[in-house]
This record gives C-alpha cells, sequence and structure tokens, in this order.
C-alpha cells in the first residue's frame, strides 16, 4: 500500500516524540515540514542550514533509527534545507551509515511552492522562544557538588553570588582561570543550573570557545553574521568555557567583542573560563583583554590536602561506596596534581578491585597511584628549575636575576625559562618575575628562541635533553 510523506512523517514524529523532551520536540522536529516520499527516500524540509546542522550534530542516531523503524533498512531521509535564496538545498541520510559518510546529493527535485517567503533566521526559528534554546549545562555539575575550600572559595562564593543575581553584581564579567582539571567547567555549569532554577524566565547557554568560532565560521560561510550576533545577543547568562582559544581568530574576536558589549551594557551575565591571566593570553585583540578585566578575575589552584579528602568522600557518597578512611587519606595526600586525576585514581581503584575481585587496601592504592604518577606529566616549581639550570652550567642562582647581556647567563635565564612553562603550574608573569623580573612578553620570546634554537641546533637539543633529565629526577 503506498504510503504518503505526511503519513510516513506523523509515523516517525510519534517514535521521536516518545524519545525527546517536550521542548526538544517542540523546538527541533515540529517546525519540520515532510515534502515528498519517492523510491522509498522521504524529503523533510527544515528552515535553515543551522537547523540541519543541529539536527545532524544532536540527533542523528535518533533519526536514523526512527527511519529505519518505519521505512525498513533500505528507507533514506533527505533534508530540503531553505538557504538565504530562497532555493532549496538537498542532503541526504542513509540509515546505517556513520555521521562523516553523510553527504550532498542534489535530486532535482522541484522547488517546494512554500518556499517563496524572506530568508529565515538561521539562528532564531519560527516559533522559538527564548526559553526553549537548549542551555547545553550538565545537571550533574552544581553547587552542591563543587567542594569548597581555601583553593576556590573567591571563585565559588563570587559565583554563587553572580548566580542569585546575574548581572547585577560587580564580577560582570566573571573570568575563572586554572590549569587544567581543577573545576572551571564544573563553577560555570553550577552558575548556570543555578540561575536557571532561580530565575526560570532567564535563557542562560554554555558554549565551549571552540563551538563558537564553528558556529561562527558556518555562519560567514552562509552570509548570517548578524542572524549569529541576534542569537547570541537574546542571552541573558552567556558562559564561554576556554575562552583562549579565541587567540589568532581575529574575525571571532571582533565579533565576541560586538556581542560582549550589548550583553554587558544591557545588564546581562558573562562568565568566562581560560587557561591563564587575562595578561598571560596571547594574540588577543587589546580592547577585548581590558573587557575582561572590568569584573573580577578569580583562580582556581589544586586543593590541599583536607579538601582533596571532602571531593574524594563527596565522590564516594554520590556513587553510593564505601572505603575505609585510611585509604580515602592515602589518596588525598598522595596524589596532588588535579581533581581529575584524584578522581580518576579512585574510580579506578575501584574498578579494578570490582572486576578482579579483590578488597581495597592500601597496597592496591599504591599500585594504582604509581601507575597514575609514572603516567603523569612532572609538575615542579620555577625556583627547583632555575636551581638546575644554574647547577648545570656552574652559575650561582643570583646571577639569573641580574641585568647583564653575557650570553651564557641570557641563555641559562630562557632555558629555564622554557622548562618552568613546560613543567610548572606558573604563569608567564609569575615566571618572568621570578627569572630576573621579565614581563610575560620576555617569557613567551625566550619560549620561542629556544624551541626555534632547538629545531635547528642537534647539539643545542641535545644538551637541552641532558637537562631535561636533571630536572625529572
Amino acid at each position: 500500500m503506498m504510503q504518503s510523506h505526511t503519513e510516513i512523517w506523523r509515523r516517525c514524529l510519534e517514535i521521536i516524540k516518545d524519545n525527546t523532551s517536550e521542548t526538544c520536540y517542540s523546538t527541533w522536529f515540529m517546525p519540520i515540514v515532510p515534502i515528498g516520499f519517492s523510491n522509498n527516500v522521504l524529503t523533510i524540509q527544515v528552515p535553515s542550514q543551522f537547523f540541519y546542522e543541529w539536527l545532524e550534530e544532536h540527533y542523528i542516531d535518533l533519526l536514523k533509527k526512527t527511519i529505519k523503524k518505519v521505512l525498513g533498512m533500505e528507507g533514506k531521509l533527505e533534508y530540503s534545507i531553505i538557504m538565504d535564496s530562497n532555493e532549496p538545498s538537498y542532503r541526504m541520510v542513509v540509515p546505517g551509515t556513520n555521521r562523516d559518510d553523510v553527504k550532498n546529493n542534489v535530486l532535482g527535485h522541484p522547488a517546494p511552492e512554500d518556499l517563496s517567503g524572506g530568508p529565515v533566521n538561521p539562528f532564531i526559528f519560527p516559533g522559538l522562544k527564548k526559553m526553549e534554546i537548549d542551555s547545553q549545562l550538565n545537571e550533574n555539575y552544581s553547587f552542591d557538588n563543587f567542594i569548597e575550600g581555601d583553593c576556590n572559595r573567591l571563585a565559588r562564593s563570587a559565583g554563587l553570588a553572580i548566580a542569585e543575581n546575574p548581572g547585577k553584581t560587580a564580577f560582570n564579567p566573571l573570568l575563572i582561570y586554572s590549569q587544567t582539571g581543577l573545576g572551571k567547567t564544573h563553577l560555570c555549569h553550577a552558575i548556570g543550573l543555578h540561575v536557571k532554577h532561580k530565575f526560570p524566565d532567564k535563557t542562560v547557554l554554555y558554549v565551549q570557545a571552540e563551538q563558537f568560532i564553528n558556529q561562527y565560521v558556518n555562519a560567514s560561510k552562509n552570509n548570517n553574521q548578524n542572524d549569529f550576533v541576534r542569537f547570541y545577543q537574546m542571552i541573558d547568562v552567556l558562559i564561554i568555557d576556554d575562552i583562549q582559544f579565541l587567540a589568532k581568530k581575529t574575525k571571532t574576536q571582533e565579533t565576541f567583542f560586538h556581542i560582549f558589549n550589548y550583553l554587558h551594557q544591557n545588564g546581562k551575565q558573562l562568565v568566562l573560563t581560560s587557561d591563564k591571566l587575562p595578561v598571560d593570553l596571547q594574540d588577543m585583540e587589546p580592547r577585548l583583554l581590558s573587557r575582561f578585566k572590568w569584573g573580577l578575575t578569580a583562580d582556581l589552584q589544586m586543593p590541599d590536602a583536607a579538601t582533596r579528602s571532602s571531593i574524594l568522600r563527596n565522590k564516594l557518597y554520590n556513587e553510593g561506596i564505601q572505603l575505609p578512611d585510611e585509604i580515602v587519606e592515602y589518596i588525598a595526600s598522595s596524589v596532588h596534581t588535579n581533581i581529575r586525576e584524584l578522581e580518576g585514581v579512585l574510580i579506578s581503584l575501584v574498578a579494578q578491585a570490582s572486576l578482579n575481585k579483590k578488597d581495597i587496601t592500601i597496597e592496591l592504592a599504591q599500585q594504582i597511584i604509581e601507575r597514575f604518577i609514572r603516567n603523569s606529566v612532572k609538575e615542579v616549581s620555577v625556583e627547583y628549575i632555575m636551581n638546575v639550570v644554574c647547577d648545570f652550567f656552574s652559575l650561582p642562582m643570583e646571577t639569573l636575576g641580574q641585568s647583564t647581556r653575557k650570553h651564557q647567563v641570557v641563555q641559562a635565564r630562557q632555558i629555564a625559562m622554557y622548562f618552568a612553562k613546560k613543567y610548572s603550574k606558573a604563569s608567564l608573569t609569575v615566571i618572568g618575575q621570578q627569572c630576573g623580573n621579565k614581563d610575560h612578553a620576555t617569557v613567551h620570546h625566550a619560549c620561542k628562541t629556544i624551541s626555534d634554537r632547538m629545531d635547528t641546533d642537534k647539539q643545542f637539543k641535545s644538551m637541552m635533553a641532558e637537562i631535561e633529565k636533571k630536572i625529572l629526577i
């Protein structure tokens, strides 16, 4: 019996509705219009290129399974995308293929009759309300399970103040910086979730900087930059993670500059994270960096042993696992690289004990920790590195702080800066201050000089390897 495209899509929607939230269903599937069915290919019309890309990014597996269930293994789904030119573009999804296998497929179908209207905004969809924008927040990252300690008290307190009164405090923007694995992302999600809970009418959006860049590139390709900006101007609390990835992206920075200004001037809240202080961010527009400093810059440091113990106990409680106190204390005192590795050791310990049917003992914890430490990059202090370098060149430690152009001293200072950047947690500013009270630009230049020389001078590279071994002993 021949099925109409309308009936086929109705059956698809029944399956999709059962497997998505009401908001996602009304936002991403109700605007779709079925326009044809031929040779086992269902053609659906979507409002824009961005709409198509969002479906591909978030719902490709659901669409494949749905088409397979309704049309069988040979069934195919084809998109008709309304472009700014009002001409449709077609793309096909074949169930059973990988996303990378999705290919362009212009089939020569006549343009649907309802394509005569004006261009469709690719970011603000027909009927899309602000509250229906997916915030992209992880419900597991809340303030309740963000353990407070001396290492994070300022950042956590500022984040909570913002969440209680977004856009109305002096902390706008809030820029959180730290090395990887110390809780920047967790704190961002906690802020967003608290705002959504307390102010359901506010639009919150968490975006990774790389995602923001990719969206801007796509908008530029489709000549939708204005729509891109207008979309972000809708947001009440904008959270951008890893802002350092905007470096060298001049046009993206310029666009973000205008978005930042609009949101800030209209009392909207901005939360940013970075792996460096603003002063240490390279290849960023000065006017953008100056705005990062308008509010509060707060760092997250490695927690002390007591806080690490609290983090482990919270993790164990949430997972419903019991461990003797002496093992918890042993892990907390042994792992001090970052929180991610701390939790990784705990997970590995529980998994090893469960899979091998062993009791969790101090000895087993020692084995797991030894494996983690052996596979981790050693982190040392700037002072220790300076000592090693000075010993290698038979120089007194204080010579690195002297203002001199002697080749041996300049070279030793640059090498110390290079290894300090590689193996310490210190920022470029701190490294510069300890290595002769130099600025971060001098440190950056020193690291590049050493790196370039290692690429072209084998003897120098061999010497650097010797010094590195001494640092890592």
